[in-house]
């Protein structure tokens, strides 16, 4: 039997921002991803935010939310910055996608990344996201070396594509998906030593590597494993590919965190805050003697391509994304803001021995949650990050949330553009749940038997 139409009307756009919070909801259920809904509602994530600037969000009741979480580090300059929306206005009439021509916008961008970034990096290629990124990455390096292996970190995060999770460090994401890609290998992250015996096989085309862990939980490597690493990566010619789709564009205090110990990849990969929390944008850009290997020649300049990739309007984006960075000097608010707001939360972790550690760099910081409550061991190493963020959430309106593969750790990733004051607001409010809980004991039992029955979900 049929469908009537009126079952199968869709719905315009004017009828999706007025969704109640039930209607949203029952939609996402049915449509979307059901499971996740159910979580998000179980730790209260699923508030309606009607509207969001700066670092700053607002639900449809009138509150107002602060963002640590800033996108994951794709919100450098703020929600609806608006000189984007400005240089966005600027291109709006120009063609957006159209292949047969050179787009003079993308040749641009181009080029200032070329200007911003380490070393010899000169030539990019670009996509729509930071796996997308990884993915062009990983073949280039294949391609330019004539060798498969990748060499790739324990608990890192490259994305969710199959090539980007080959190479990503837990097993969780990629049980299901196995067989992956070929001919990968992995080396505790931070170990020199383990490195240097792998690499010295000669078989390897590339080691990929974030200069800091983040959904591993913000993990900062020791001073000088980087250029350890690079210089390992030089003696037994493999490539090395920085994934900086996270920590780059002024996050960590430095343009690009590889900066912090003057490693020059061969091969980088950027996404997230290059669009400006606005536009999807990756970026893959890799030295001359690398590209000319792997697509330098007329039969090879198209193996890889992007149908988005650097279209008009991300272009003008990460141009304008560039140029803001250095005019509201975000690089220095970046270091010196979170310089400060590391030494507040380790003063915090001195009074509150719910706190294991704290770490990172610049405005990209870990904060780590003790799990000693044996008795709640399983559920407070899968769920403890989340309950304080809830806690952070719903009773102090401050947006944080855990690391991927690390759950018992909370990001704190704000825009760049934060204030002192806001930074002071978050560590008085992170010090009450502290204060009011004292221990993972008693923050769970407050939040009741069904939210420790559900921990299944995860």
């Amino acid at each position: 039997m049929m469908e009537s139409t009126e079952t199968k009307r869709t719905v315009s756009l004017e009828e999706a921002i007025a969704y109640t919070s039930k209607e949203k909801k029952d939609v996402y259920k049915t449509f979307v991803n059901p499971d996740l809904a159910n979580l998000l509602s179980l730790i209260g994530f699923d508030k309606t935010f009607a509207s969001a600037l700066g670092t700053e969000v607002i639900d449809s009741e009138g509150n107002t939310y602060l963002d640590f979480l800033g996108g994951y580090g794709a919100l450098n300059l703020g929600h609806n910055p608006k000189r984007i929306y400005e240089a966005i206005s600027k291109v709006q009439q120009m063609p957006n996608i159209l292949q047969t021509s050179i787009n003079g916008v993308t040749a641009a961008l181009a080029k200032n990344l070329a200007m911003i970034c380490p070393g010899e990096l000169q030539y990019s290629f670009f996509s729509n996201s930071g796996a997308e990124a990884v993915e062009c990455a990983l073949k280039m390096a294949r391609s330019a070396t004539g060798r498969s292996k990748i060499i790739y970190s324990e608990n890192s995060f490259h994305g969710k594509t199959m090539g980007a999770l080959s190479v990503t460090g837990r097993e969780k994401y990629r049980t299901l998906f196995k067989p992956l890609l070929a001919d990968v290998e992995a080396v505790p992250y931070d170990d020199a030593d383990r490195l240097a015996a792998i690499l010295k096989r000669r078989d390897a085309a590339a080691f990929i590597i974030e200069p800091i862990q983040g959904e591993g939980g913000i993990i900062v490597p020791k001073s000088g494993y980087l250029r350890h690493a690079r210089d390992l990566c030089s003696k037994y010619e493999t490539l090395m590919i920085a994934d900086e789709v996270q920590t780059g564009l002024g996050r960590t205090g430095k343009m690009f965190a590889c900066e912090h110990e003057n490693i020059e990849p061969d091969i980088m990969c950027m996404a997230k805050s290059l669009g400006g929390g606005v536009i999807p944008i990756g970026a893959t850009i890799a030295s001359e003697a690398v590209w000319k290997k792997a697509f330098g020649t007329t039969e090879k300049c198209l193996l890889h391509t992007s149908t988005f990739g650097g279209n008009t309007l991300a272009a003008a984006v990460g141009i304008t994304v560039i140029e803001e960075i250095y005019r509201l000097n975000l690089i220095k608010e970046a270091k010196e803001k979170g310089e400060y707001m590391l030494s507040q939360l380790r003063i915090l972790q001195t009074r509150h021995p719910m706190i294991k550690d704290v770490r990172g760099k610049g405005l990209m910081i870990g904060l780590e949650f003790n799990d000693s409550e044996r008795i709640l061991q399983r559920i407070s190493s899968q769920y403890l990050g989340s309950l304080i963020a809830g806690e952070l959430l719903n009773n102090h309106r401050i947006i944080t949330a855990y690391t991927l593969n690390n759950p018992n750790v909370i990001r704190m990733e704000p825009p760049l553009i934060v204030t002192l004051e806001e930074i002071d607001r978050v560590l008085a409010c992170l010090e009450g749940v502290l204060t009011k809980y004292g221990s993972f004991l008693s923050l769970a039992v407050g939040k009741g038997k069904d939210l420790l029955s559900s921990v299944r979900v995860w």
